[in-house]
């Protein structure tokens, strides 16, 4: 059973995820949070898996919650309107398993909770796209390795990576179970000499094999 927490101030928002996650089988939504103070309360008061954080709250804002928690082993997908460059980056910085927009649906938001969950990365395919994007750009970066080395497959699913897919996703699109793809993943990241998904990404966008 995957425990999930909900942090937002609007009492709708929490209502609608609520109703997602409680339907679905294997999770459950074992604490709520109307601001900051309390998502970092409920937080460390419960031995949840996942928390779902809203970037905009009263009294703490999201990025502030995050790096409270920094000590809590709790896998934090930031759900927001809000997709900036700016907030994406100092979320992912401050310790955040994920980035993921309002409008994502249903079976994204669940797909999402799940990738939290296992240890995998989760960022929207917009907000993965641009971030990546700008990232490869900026200058004075030393490039890095080319994909040369990766078999047809392992550029596939890099690419599926690149457009923001959970190992789930991958799995699902290539008609493989999840295991594979995180073998493939692994050899990717040992392949590109790079430590997580993000980087693994990045070095898609600078060696011209996604863009």
């Amino acid at each position: 059973m995957i425990r999930v927490l909900l942090a937002d101030d609007e009492e709708l928002v929490r209502t609608g995820l609520r109703l997602i996650l409680g339907s679905e089988a294997g999770l459950a939504v074992v604490g709520e949070a109307a601001n900051g103070r309390e998502a970092v309360e409920v937080a460390r008061s419960t031995e949840a898996d996942v928390l779902l954080l809203d970037l905009r709250m009263p009294e703490l804002d999201g990025l502030a919650v995050l790096r409270q928690l920094a000590d809590v082993p709790v896998a934090v997908v930031v759900l927001t309107t809000f997709d900036t460059d700016a907030n994406v980056r100092e979320a992912l910085a401050a310790g955040a398993a994920g980035f993921l927009l309002k409008d994502a649906s249903a079976d994204r938001l669940i797909s999402a909770v799940r990738a939290a969950a296992s240890g995998d990365a989760v960022l929207s395919r917009s907000v993965a796209r641009r971030v990546a994007s700008e990232l490869a750009r900026r200058p004075g970066v030393r490039p890095l390795a080319l994909t040369d080395d990766l078999t047809a497959k392992e550029r596939e699913v890099l690419a599926l990576m690149a457009d923001g897919c959970s190992n789930a996703e991958i799995a699902q699109a290539l008609n493989v179970v999840e295991g594979t793809v995180k073998t493939h993943v692994a050899r990717i990241l040992m392949k590109l000499g790079v430590r997580d998904r993000l980087q693994a990404v990045v070095t898609a966008y600078r060696s011209g094999m996604v863009g």
